[in-house]
């Protein structure tokens, strides 16, 4: 499966379960781990555990088995790794506080105080 591919089924997984604030990254130039990041919020550590069974059930389904799925004790920060895509899917007070989209949209040796 191609990675573009990959990335959508992600999304059409987390959709399916109402994931919440979507956020896909390309990440191919940041860094050689993967390719796309995709965050999400769910709503409620039930909601959060269900997004990610989603994902994984989808992937499995379409011939790709994660390599990892970490988080799901607490289900507040959950991360499945789907080799070239990564997904995260988080509770917003989490999101919040980590703020990943920030983080990953900054270029090599940009700081805080030049962000746009």
């Amino acid at each position: 499966m191609l990675n573009v591919e990959l990335k959508e089924l992600v999304v059409r997984a987390l959709e399916e379960v109402k994931g919440e604030e979507i956020v896909c990254l390309d990440i191919s130039e940041l860094t050689d781990i993967a390719d796309f990041m995709i965050v999400a919020s769910g709503n409620s550590s039930r909601h959060v555990k269900a997004l990610v069974n989603s994902v994984v059930e989808e992937a499995k389904h379409a011939g790709t088995k994660p390599l990892g799925v970490e988080g799901l004790e607490q289900s507040e920060w959950a991360l499945i790794d789907l080799a070239d895509v990564i997904v995260h899917v988080m509770l917003p007070k989490v999101r919040d506080f980590y703020d990943l989209e920030r983080l990953w949209s900054m270029k090599p040796g940009q700081t805080d105080e030049n962000l746009p």
